[in-house]
């Protein structure tokens, strides 16, 4: 690289002619809607501005005019590659905004089911790190298993993508025997597959030289952006919801937070590789130690009753009536809630005022909070390497506009 633009602190030279070059806001390479107005001096980058709100949704105004049950299939549509982690962290909010717990079961159930989504969401983002390194057939050959985590899903609830699992108070219904199969035919094989992948890439010399050292961040500056999750982890900083807040009975289970040193692609790479592993364990101990009893909480104002008392109880279909169309008030009150989403720190701050709809609802998308840190990862690189530095940044357009 020339030493010119060795410190990203680099400004222009005046008598150089530079370069303005559109990335996105459509372009395949950034894997989402949004774009980044980059200042080259042949294949360096100058300088950078991201400019996003291409499909902003306007999730929490809409929220608002929403009783608290319809809001859960808007949380699919944030980071949608984990979308199940969206569903029950907002289950999970409105439970303690009103003040319930749910069974144990319930609980183990949904870490099954998230812990499923953050497989998922990894294997996603790493898989895309390798395309954009030129790599396409670990793309293409891991899909193939987060289908079969969507098969899972959709025995659970019926859907696939855009899950809407589970209810305010627990879920729809108790795993099936087909469940508790698939789930653990894919703890058997899954492994073995995964190995493959990671002889693939994890030692690859020309991966290696691609990612290695590009769009680093030290945890000083991760902490000073507010970055969570995998990237913050990848910088060095051990912190993670499930471990710090625990919620839904994450303390009963035994798992290690895989950390990286530099805060570059590849240490976000790996402490993403590495979390599928946790997760596959997280899932065993699940299984293994599943609670007996109910997969749901005693809260009639807001689980729907068993659809055969629907369809010949009167008060059954009044009650299923008042729960689909939001007619229970939620107690006045404020908080804010957090769950360790596929891309970090998920959080839901919520204001009652004693309505059927929130008064004021934010979400913390971890995806809006880490963008901001873009354009001084990249300052001074290659344009290839900005590329395969979002890719592994994984910035979900879904999230980032909300």
């Amino acid at each position: 690289m020339n030493s010119e633009f060795d410190d990203k602190t680099i400004e222009r030279v005046e008598e150089k002619q530079y370069t303005t070059l559109n990335l996105g806001p459509t372009h395949p390479a950034t894997h989402g809607i949004f774009q980044n107005i980059l200042t080259m001096d042949g294949e360096i980058i100058v300088d950078a501005e991201q400019t996003l709100g291409y499909i902003h949704r306007a999730f929490e105004k809409i929220a608002e005019h929403r009783a608290y049950y319809q809001i859960t299939p808007l949380t699919d549509r944030l980071n949608y590659c984990s979308a199940p982690i969206n569903n029950m962290g907002w289950h999970m909010t409105v439970e303690k905004l009103i003040g319930v717990e749910i069974p144990k079961r319930a609980q183990y159930m949904r870490v099954i089911i998230m812990e499923l989504a953050r497989i998922a969401d990894h294997l996603v983002c790493n898989s895309v790190i390798g395309v954009d390194c030129g790599a396409l057939t670990g793309f293409t050959y891991m899909f193939q298993w987060r289908e079969k985590i969507y098969d899972i899903y959709e025995h659970i609830c019926g859907a696939r993508l855009t899950s809407n699992i589970g209810r305010i108070g627990g879920l729809e219904r108790d795993f099936s025997n087909e469940v508790y199969k698939k789930i653990k035919e894919f703890l058997v094989e899954f492994p073995k597959i995964f190995n493959e992948f990671i002889a693939l890439l994890e030692r690859n010399r020309i991966f290696y030289d691609r990612t290695v050292d590009t769009g680093a961040i030290s945890a000083e500056r991760a902490l000073q952006y507010g970055f969570t999750g995998p990237n913050l982890r990848a910088a060095g900083v051990d912190y993670d919801v499930r471990v710090m807040n625990p919620y839904s009975s994450y303390e009963d289970f035994e798992f290690d937070i895989p950390i990286g040193v530099k805060g570059d692609t590849y240490d976000r790479f790996m402490v993403r590789q590495n979390e599928i592993w946790q997760s596959l364990r997280i899932i065993q101990q699940a299984l293994d130690n599943m609670p007996q009893g109910k997969w749901y909480a005693d809260v009639p104002d807001f689980y729907l009753p068993p659809k055969e008392d629907v369809y010949t109880k009167m008060e059954a279909m009044i009650s299923h009536f008042k729960v689909i169309y939001g007619e229970t008030n939620i107690p006045k009150g404020e908080l804010y809630n957090a769950v360790e989403g596929g891309n970090g720190e998920l959080g839901f701050y919520v204001i009652s005022d004693g309505g059927r709809a929130p008064f004021r609802l934010h979400f913390r998308r971890p995806c809006f909070i880490y963008y901001q840190a873009y354009t001084e990862m990249i300052k001074g690189g290659m344009l290839s390497d900005a590329i395969v530095t979002l890719s592994s940044l994984n910035v979900i357009a879904g999230e980032l506009d909300a």
